[in-house]
């Protein structure tokens, strides 16, 4: 039953329900707008397999630098058992994987077939190393959730292996002394 409301503490009291309300809404939009969806965890994780193997093999047969080859074989050895465990977990859960890589990985791996010797190498590199910091952020975002066990539990045990690859990345980038500061070819 719907009352007229009168006088001033009548309004007071209207005012009141709606702030609460608008503070509640606001929570959830902020709750929804920090994290993701499983299918979008699926699609950036598997996007991210995909291009770390492909990138990985272009890099073994690519670089010139016997710290960039191994990192690529590293790569490519790490990303396909990630992305075959990842598979198990999407196929019972009935979600999609990527079947191709995003546009940014596509772009850069076009880009890295026109190049050779130390600059391939730099470019990669670089690249691997910011690369793995926004991987790093995806999995730690995922294994905080508390929606799906399997992918939560997928994130936390892939997450470690992610963060030792930015560490490797950081490491070779540093020795082929890889400045942080300018931007990859792709975002220029």
């Amino acid at each position: 039953m719907i009352q007229r409301v009168t006088g001033m503490a009548g309004l007071i009291a209207v005012f009141a329900c709606l702030a609460q309300a608008y503070q509640v809404s606001a929570e959830d939009n902020t709750k929804n707008k920090d994290s993701q969806t499983d299918q979008q965890f699926v699609q950036k994780a598997s996007a991210i397999d995909l291009a770390e193997i492909n990138l990985g093999n272009l890099a073994a047969r690519l670089g010139s630098s016997d710290q960039v080859k191994q990192f690529g074989q590293h790569m490519v050895a790490d990303h396909t058992k990630s992305s075959r465990m990842l598979t198990a977990i999407v196929d019972r859960k009935q979600l999609k994987s990527a079947t191709t890589m995003d546009k940014k990985h596509q772009a850069l791996f076009d880009k890295l077939k026109t190049l050779n010797g130390a600059d391939f190498d730099k470019e990669y590199m670089r690249n691997m190393a910011m690369g793995h910091k926004e991987a790093v952020d995806l999995y730690r975002q995922e294994a905080k959730q508390d929606k799906d066990e399997d992918l939560k539990t997928f994130a936390q045990s892939t997450l470690p292996t992610i963060e030792s690859h930015l560490k490797m990345a950081q490491d070779v980038a540093n020795k082929l002394g890889v400045d942080k500061g300018e931007k990859s070819q792709t975002e220029r």
